[in-house]
């Protein structure tokens, strides 16, 4: 029986919930017993990998380029919901190699159904990111899956397990990973030669325009298999019309499918903030300040985000500004990293500068790679160890911009003149928010009617990824599934 015949068939027979209880959907043998062996994939230099991709309007064409055609592998499938958006990601993949046409599905079921497939690559939008990459690997396929890994803690975790109890490569989309310059930046960050650094800063300065607002419910597209869409989260109509329609993009503003910016943009720089500073690990605690401002509309994640995470001997803290801003320390999308003998400032994907305390240039590092190449190479080799972006560390960084969102979503709103004390002594944390006041102001904010979000500061167990006895925060930890679209809870 087939991946997708097979799940249906059981789950109307015996019922999710108990499927679940009895980690059916671990592995396909008796519960308690070891997995199935999966097919054998090619890994010599020589042998072909097959591909497909899930996902194909966004940054699925950039997983066509940068696979179709090279590192011997072939993109063999495509899979998109919206058939309003293939015909183009065919004619890419075609040309990429050699007149070869992929063939197009609808449902993604059906491509972890195909034994040929060796790898699946995801960028459907985030609430399809941990299941999808799930399905593959049960279905014995090596995955590379957009960030963020998640769309919440808890599912990022089981995202990891998978990949660890059926032995998949797993790469997260988090590509600067595989950049030489940036690679030798953190090496030096890390090496000590500036001192001890104490602040990591992550930036998200993208100015992003209104999405508008609607009246009611609006209509997916009919070239559109909404109901699939929407997969493990409600089907819900789509409430919101933007530039890019009804669904397409504007999802990452809408806390149902998305993760604002700090899930879209910031998750890269929030992931080269911990891995410069060296943590394997969630932070002790996180608050979260902000707000959506300059416009009203349809969104619902702030367009303005202070962040402050307490990693014990060190600070990260992280800045998304969706309206007009000048860049801080010549990064705009990056990092900054304060060290007692100077700073590194990370001004783009590939390049970081090193300064002494007086803004003098120490060091320049450049250089940029392939994460593709990267993937396909720990396939090959199969040692998860070679990978630059390996799932654990994708889903770290995701879980940690989840922890800030769900400090802000559990917030209270106060005006601006009671902000005072929200950050307690932090004087790097304080010093941001006032340049955050003043670029708000910049921007023609009317500061006197405006509210301040400030979020809830949330103490972390680190080791079990939970907040304690914090009933609220652990119930945004993860979400309710809809009925066939479920996580599964163990392996």
């Amino acid at each position: 029986m087939r991946f997708l015949e097979r799940r249906e068939f059981i789950q109307q027979s015996v019922g999710l919930a108990s499927l679940v209880a009895a980690g059916y959907f671990a592995d396909d043998a008796e519960a308690g017993q070891q997995p199935r062996p999966a097919q054998p994939n090619p890994r010599g230099a020589n042998e072909r990998l097959n591909v497909a991709v899930i996902g194909v309007r966004g940054r699925g064409r950039d997983h066509i380029s940068g696979l179709a055609g090279r590192h011997n592998c072939r993109v063999t499938h495509l899979c998109d919901v919206d058939t309003a958006v293939t015909a183009s990601a065919v004619t890419l993949a075609q040309k990429a190699q050699g007149g070869a046409a992929p063939v197009v599905v609808g449902d993604l079921r059906r491509i972890m159904d195909n034994k040929d497939i060796h790898i699946v690559t995801v960028a459907t939008p985030n609430h399809w990111h941990s299941l999808a990459g799930i399905w593959a690997m049960q279905a014995g396929k090596h995955v590379y899956v957009e960030k963020p890994v998640s769309h919440n803690v808890w599912e990022g975790r089981r995202l990891v397990e998978a990949s660890r109890h059926y032995n998949k490569i797993c790469q997260a989309g988090t590509q600067i990973r595989s950049q030489p310059g940036i690679r030798q930046a953190i090496e030096y960050i890390r090496s000590g030669q500036l001192g001890a650094c104490t602040v990591a800063r992550g930036l998200c300065y993208k100015p992003r325009g209104s999405i508008g607002r609607c009246n009611g419910n609006q209509r997916p597209p009919a070239t559109m298999n909404y109901d699939l869409w929407c997969g493990p989260a409600a089907n819900r109509p789509p409430h919101r019309n933007g530039r890019f329609g009804t669904v397409h993009y504007d999802w990452h503003w809408i806390w149902e499918y998305g993760n604002g910016d700090l899930g879209n943009q910031g998750i890269h720089q929030m992931d080269v903030a911990r891995w410069g500073l060296g943590k394997s690990e969630l932070a002790r605690s996180a608050i979260s300040l902000g707000g959506r401002f300059g416009y009203t509309d349809d969104g619902e994640t702030p367009n303005t985000q202070l962040c402050v995470f307490d990693y014990g001997n060190a600070d990260l803290i992280f800045e998304v500004r969706g309206l007009r801003t000048d860049p801080y320390r010549g990064a705009s999308i990056g990092n900054i990293f304060h060290c007692a003998n100077g700073y590194v400032a990370f001004v783009n994907y590939s390049t970081a500068i090193a300064f002494d305390n007086n803004n003098r240039e120490l060091r320049r590092f450049t250089g940029g790679g392939d994460h593709y190449g990267n993937f396909v190479r720990a396939i090959r080799s199969g040692r998860r160890q070679d990978l630059h972006g390996e799932v654990l560390e994708g889903h770290l960084s995701s879980a940690l911009c989840h922890l800030a969102n769900i400090s802000y979503r559990l917030g209270r709103q106060v005006a601006f003149d009671r902000r005072n004390g929200a950050l307690g002594e932090n004087r790097e944390a304080n010093e941001t928010l006032t340049r955050t006041i003043a670029h708000l102001r910049g921007n023609n904010v009317a500061l006197d009617s405006a509210m301040l979000t400030i979020g809830r500061r949330l103490n972390v167990d680190v080791r079990n990824e939970t907040f304690g006895d914090d009933r609220a925060a652990n119930a945004m930890l993860t979400r309710e599934y809809r009925k066939g679209f479920v996580v599964p809870a163990r392996f």
